[in-house]
């Protein structure tokens, strides 16, 4: 997703006008217009600023690259219960649903 997704999503979320993010973090209405705008590029500061804004904040994960199974995450999937794992299941599939109708919005697939 990117950054003017990121941040319209976030505004819309929050419950927010244009004018209204601006006047929290100190920016014009037609500034924050620009950052909404597809192929806006704003400084991570900037990014994290008007999250914040929102009620959200930025977070940046690089994890490292393996091309390998994470035995690790196994072994501590193997020590929860059926029902927590059910339970882990139903919040992942969640979430993908959620990246699913982002990816349907950005395409215009979904209002």
């Amino acid at each position: 997703m990117s950054s003017h997704q990121i941040l319209r999503d976030a505004r819309r979320a929050a419950r927010l006008t244009q004018a209204q993010l601006a006047d929290r973090v100190g920016m014009s209405q037609p500034a924050i217009a620009k950052l909404e705008r597809p192929g806006s590029n704003p400084r991570v500061g900037t990014l994290d600023r008007v999250l914040r804004g929102t009620g959200h904040r930025l977070q940046l994960i690089a994890p490292a690259w393996s091309d390998t199974i994470d035995e690790s995450m196994l072994r501590a999937d193997l020590k929860t219960t059926p029902a927590e794992r059910v339970l882990s299941a139903k919040r992942l599939f969640a979430s993908s649903r959620l990246f699913a109708d982002a990816g349907r919005r950005h395409r215009g697939e979904l209002a």
